[in-house]
């Protein structure tokens, strides 16, 4: 298809103050950020849109050393970018933007607030965390009055697989309760900004603004609330955010761009060869490496180029706003390494620079670990390059979790993206290579998430086979992350339709559900499947059990955090590891066959294991000892825990 141009447009009204006479002043529609703080130490450059707005002079009325230090054009003359010089002991309130044009001017209010106490020094998400994705239009409809509204295109439409199903902010504040008492500590939803496609808009992650949350879900301020609750319960906040890309048509600059190089532009629609390697190979050729970070994602998302210095302004006070205005913990960035990437290491600098201990997180979906290594802060590249992204995401042990555990429509062991299976091996295999990773406890492993197979789908509905995936995760090196229900192996309503089957309505989150699975009472009643089929009565609650108390040790359990990990060479399919610091030992076992039953080779541990005598079963709560003698089911787990 060929690309749009992007036309001057219309703008709507705004309040404005009128300054002597009456005069028709132009309309300014837009001025981003909507506020700032004072004592933060990225400068301040706001973006001013509205008609013919490039033909003003600007300055500021309201003293305490706050001045315009710069003005500067766009191609558009519906743009002014206005550097903006706040002195460290400027005061807190409301300062006038004055316009003047031909002797005559008008005022528009602008807010400078204090921050929050110690809002520098703000923690973020370590792996201390298990961190719990929901997506919110999926999770619950606490509001039904705004499923539909007025200014946005897509109406509800819970019948449709792809539709908006009325999931909003309200829905998971009135289940903040379930989350926290599953052991969850931390909550990332997906992108909650304005999305106004016509289709397809459930998910977010084409953003029409930047700094309004979608009225189907709430507002800013409902936003700020929840984050707020959230942490009165202990729970920590992580932001998704796309710097990739933004709505092609539906974003409110896209028929009026400040800079033709605003986004990445081409004769005709350019997608993305999704080619990873080729930013990172040094024999790549220019047009490869052009294509994989300049190509459109698809046509609906219009590309962003952060060569551009003032988008690329832009996106660190937009990302500083939502920091210091909600009160966030972290950051998960989609599409990480389709951005520019050396802007986006100073977008990453930008961040940790206000707020030393912030995480930020990046989707880095690539199979080699080296490749995903490339994107971590600190990483010894071939190039010299540093990406200064704290977190990447292990994809790697997620593959091998799905064909060590995963079952083939044949009912064998078999990976479900046809990957030959090498199942305890593979495991292995995967953590053997963590002296690749630059920090490789700031790694997020996860057991899905809204974009893969779900892992009720990847082990066919066993229950052993999925005790022993969310094990892994509960117990690895990194910060573990689920998909809301995997917590009771959910599975998806029509795999065939790929993210719109997987991505089901959490049971009990609309008024009318059949079964509500944010109680015990909703989950023991379960008997029918999400595609319609039957299960058996009581499974949801019984592993619901399972994950809370595996879930809820590892909230208190510093050696899973923090300590080192030690494992053996696979034995008979059973993959043995521990993870241990200088007061506390546990062991975990995997068996990954699903026919025998196998012997745990403890002698073969021994130096590790000697002098651990009775331990805990962190599963059942039980005293054992183990030994040779010992035995695992198919498909089966022991994760005992020792004191020293």
């Amino acid at each position: 298809m060929k690309k749009k141009k992007f036309l001057a447009g219309a703008f709507g009204l705004c309040a404005l103050l009128l300054c002597g006479e009456a005069y028709a002043a132009t309309e300014i529609e837009h001025v981003e950020p909507p506020s700032w703080w004072v004592g933060m130490k990225l400068p301040l450059q706001l973006m001013i849109n509205g008609e013919d707005i490039s033909s003003y002079d600007v300055s500021i009325k309201g003293g305490n050393g706050v001045e315009v230090t710069g003005v500067h054009k766009a191609e558009s003359p519906n743009y002014l970018f206005v550097d903006v010089a706040i002195p460290s002991d400027a005061k807190p309130g409301t300062y006038d933007l004055v316009f003047t044009k031909d002797g005559k001017s008008f005022e528009y209010p602008y807010k400078l607030e204090a921050r929050r106490p110690n809002s520098a020094d703000r923690e973020s998400f370590t792996t201390a965390d298990l961190i719990y994705l929901i997506m919110p239009d999926r999770f619950a409809n606490g509001n039904p009055e705004n499923d539909s509204t007025d200014d946005t295109a897509e109406k509800a439409n819970r019948g449709s697989l792809g539709g908006r199903h009325g999931g909003d902010l309200q829905g998971i504040i009135d289940h903040l309760d379930y989350i926290s008492d599953l052991g969850v500590t931390a909550i990332w939803n997906t992108p909650l900004l304005l999305d106004d496609d016509k289709f397809g808009s459930y998910h977010g992650y084409a953003a029409s603004d930047y700094y309004k949350i979608d009225p189907r879900f709430g507002d800013n301020e409902l936003y700020k609330e929840f984050v707020g609750k959230a942490h009165d319960k202990n729970l920590k906040v992580i932001m998704d955010v796309v710097t990739n890309h933004s709505g092609t048509f539906t974003h409110w600059w896209s028929q009026d761009l400040p800079f033709q190089d605003w986004i990445n532009q081409f004769p005709e629609y350019t997608g993305s060869n999704h080619a990873n390697s080729a930013l990172l190979d040094p024999n790549a050729s220019d047009l490869d490496a052009k294509l994989a970070e300049k190509g459109w994602f698809t046509p609906g998302m219009a590309d962003m180029n952060l060569e551009n210095p003032y988008l690329l302004q832009y996106f660190k006070q937009w990302a500083l706003w939502w920091i210091e205005f909600a009160d966030l913990d972290g950051y998960r960035v989609d599409t990480y390494w389709y951005n520019e990437k050396v802007p986006m290491s100073e977008w990453n600098q930008a961040i940790i620079n206000e707020y030393p201990n912030f995480n930020i997180v990046g989707e880095t979906w690539i199979s080699q670990i080296p490749a995903i290594a490339y994107w971590q802060k600190d990483n010894n590249n071939h190039d010299g390059f540093n990406s200064h992204l704290p977190s990447v995401m292990d994809f790697p042990l997620m593959h091998a979790a799905n064909a060590a555990f995963g079952i083939s429509k044949e009912g064998e062991n078999s990976s479900p993206n046809g990957r030959k299976n090498k199942g305890a091996q593979g495991l292995y295999e995967v953590i053997s290579q963590d002296y690749i990773y630059p920090d490789i406890n700031n790694l997020l492993v996860f057991t899905s998430n809204h974009d893969t197979d779900r892992v009720g789908d990847i082990v066919g509905k066993n229950p052993d086979r999925f005790k022993a995936f969310m094990t892994l995760f509960a117990t690895v090196r990194g910060i573990p992350q689920i998909f809301s229900g995997d917590e009771m192996m959910f599975t998806s309503a029509d795999a065939s339709t790929g993210h719109p089957g997987l991505r089901v309505d959490f049971p009990g989150g609309w008024e009318g559900d059949t079964f509500d699975f944010f109680t015990e009472e909703g989950r023991a009643a379960a008997d029918v499947d999400f595609n319609g089929e039957p299960i058996e009565k009581g499974m949801r609650q019984e592993l619901y059990e399972f994950s809370k108390n595996l879930f809820q040790w590892r909230k208190n359990a510093d050696v899973i955090h923090n300590g080192k990990t030690k494992h053996f060479i696979p034995v008979n399919e059973g993959y043995g590891y521990f993870r241990y610091d200088d007061d506390d030992v546990v062991f975990v076992f995997l068996n990954t066959s699903p026919t025998e039953t196998i012997n745990v080779p403890w002698t073969h541990y021994s130096e590790i294991t000697e002098g651990l005598g009775e331990g805990r079963n962190v599963i059942t709560g039980e005293n054992v000892v183990i030994s040779d003698d010992t035995q695992v089911g198919p498909m089966g787990t022991l994760v005992i825990e020792y004191k020293k």
